[in-house]
């Protein structure tokens, strides 16, 4: 499989690879979010700013130590959802590394992630983030991560969507899957106040 954008080395992973995400606040669509590997590690961070997160166009993903790793900010004005990845803590002028855009044509939509720079790589986001069912495939229709329900291993039963699971395929970016489902997440969250309903995203050229 081609080598992906890599945001921090230190979260590629040579094996596939299941984290844990949790939301630290069950009132609120968009708030903050703690990440777990398999041993219960904190690997990943993303502050609660409270109740007016929806007013909040920037998103900073940490490691455990608080170090920022990515920033995710939504591109205003844009005639479609569309969001932009800086590396580290974004500053004025910085330019992103990649983009995820979201359109919608008579209730069908799709999410795609340009990634820019000298890779030019893309990548497809197909399923339902709101049920928890997602899909990223890469250019070449590879699938290399994807948001599952949790299951819980002692007792065999589906935990809620307040906690689930980011698979990743080997060689994926782990901070890079994660600066995507933060997107998503705030995508969900624009069609739940919307809509009262969450966001779909549909298969644009294959069935899943």
């Amino acid at each position: 499989m081609k080598k992906g954008l890599v945001v921090e080395s230190g979260f590629v992973f040579e094996e596939e690879t299941s984290l844990t995400v949790s939301k630290t606040s069950l009132f609120f669509t968009g708030d903050g979010f703690t990440v777990y590997d398999s041993k219960g590690e904190l690997v990943f961070r993303v502050d609660s700013y409270g109740p007016d997160i929806r007013d909040k166009d920037e998103l900073v993903l940490m490691d455990p130590h608080g170090r920022c790793l990515l920033t995710v900010r939504r591109k205003r004005p844009s005639l479609h959802q569309r969001w932009e990845g800086f590396l580290g803590e974004r500053s004025d002028g910085q330019k992103p590394i990649f983009s995820v855009r979201r359109s919608s044509i008579i209730g069908r939509s799709s999410v795609t992630v340009e990634v820019y720079g000298n890779t030019g790589e893309e990548y497809q986001i197909e399923g339902s983030f709101g049920q928890r069912c997602c899909t990223i495939f890469n250019a070449g229709k590879e699938t290399v991560a994807e948001i599952k329900r949790k299951v819980d291993a002692s007792t065999n039963v589906v935990l809620g969507k307040d906690v689930f699971s980011l698979c990743l395929k080997p060689g994926f970016d782990g901070a890079f899957a994660m600066g995507l489902v933060l997107v998503l997440d705030q995508i969900n969250g624009d069609d739940y106040f919307a809509n009262d309903g969450g966001a779909e995203v549909v298969p644009t050229s294959m069935d899943v």
